[in-house]
């Protein structure tokens, strides 16, 4: 039986409408603690189905230039994990959104693997997104996540084997996170030709939803990828509206047009 979980539940729902998913990132802590939570909130009012928000983290290996900039603001006006805490505990309460974390491992294995799960399902957090972090080496966290019913994410990419794959989503609840593209995050002019060929061969290895980040930026981005996939994930081009002074007002505009592309039938996202 697929192990579904809050963030699958909801991408599923939204597949039963005939359309896929929107996951919303943007980082806690920017442009303050304050801030970063009417950001995310406006995402919810903009129509995402799933919330995922950042851990600043000092070194983030997979993150592009935008991510970069807002979590190292965050990490200087002194954000910290029991920051992030506060702010899933503001915006469980806020919605129905399942909130989920991206996060690099090391805080969570600083912080306590157990106690991060008990404290962080006891704010209403529905899961991790872990991209440093490969099943063969996350024993720890999937005991700690399946004791407190979380969600697992881990992430395939086009230099996946099917092996890997198999691997991966396997250990997965929630969604399987296929990132699109090879290299960091960040806008993109056109999605990545990798994104529908890797899909294809995740969601031949596994029931769960599968999700394709790093790349999007516009409705027509969302429709066209929108067509092949479960779920179209955006992160970057949300955190350039708050980087370009747009507050979280031009979050909720952006998430309104990308939520209208998700929508739209997959004919008229053909040849896009």
């Amino acid at each position: 039986m697929v192990a579904l979980g809050k963030a699958g539940a909801a991408i599923r729902k939204a597949n039963d409408e005939g359309r896929a998913g929107l996951v919303g990132y943007l980082p806690a802590g920017y442009p303050s603690y304050d801030g970063g939570v009417d950001a995310i909130k406006a995402l919810v009012d903009g129509g995402v189905d799933v919330l995922e928000i950042g851990l600043p983290y000092s070194d983030p290996v997979m993150d592009g230039p935008a991510i970069q900039r807002a979590a190292e603001a965050a990490l200087a006006g002194g954000f910290r994990v029991k920051d992030l805490l506060r702010t899933v505990e503001a915006v469980a309460a806020y919605s129905d959104v399942p909130v989920l974390v991206m996060t690099y491992w090391n805080p969570i294995e600083r912080y306590g693997v157990d106690r991060w799960a008990v404290d962080f399902a006891g704010v209403g957090g529905a899961g991790l997104i872990t991209p440093d972090l490969i099943p063969e080496e996350a024993a720890e966290w999937i005991a700690a996540a399946d004791k407190n019913e979380l969600d697992k994410v881990f992430l395939v990419s086009p230099s996946s084997t099917d092996e890997r794959i198999r691997l991966t989503t396997a250990a997965c609840r929630g969604f399987v996170y296929a990132t699109a593209v090879m290299g960091v995050t960040g806008v993109r002019e056109t999605a990545s030709d990798l994104a529908a060929p890797l899909v294809a061969r995740t969601k031949a290895a596994t029931g769960l939803p599968v999700g394709v980040g790093i790349g999007v930026s516009n409705a027509e981005q969302a429709a066209a990828i929108g067509a092949f996939t479960d779920a179209v994930i955006v992160g970057s081009a949300f955190v350039k509206r708050l980087l370009d002074g747009e507050g979280p007002a031009g979050v909720r505009s952006l998430t309104e047009s990308l939520a209208e592309g998700v929508r739209r039938e997959p004919s008229a996202a053909a040849g896009r």
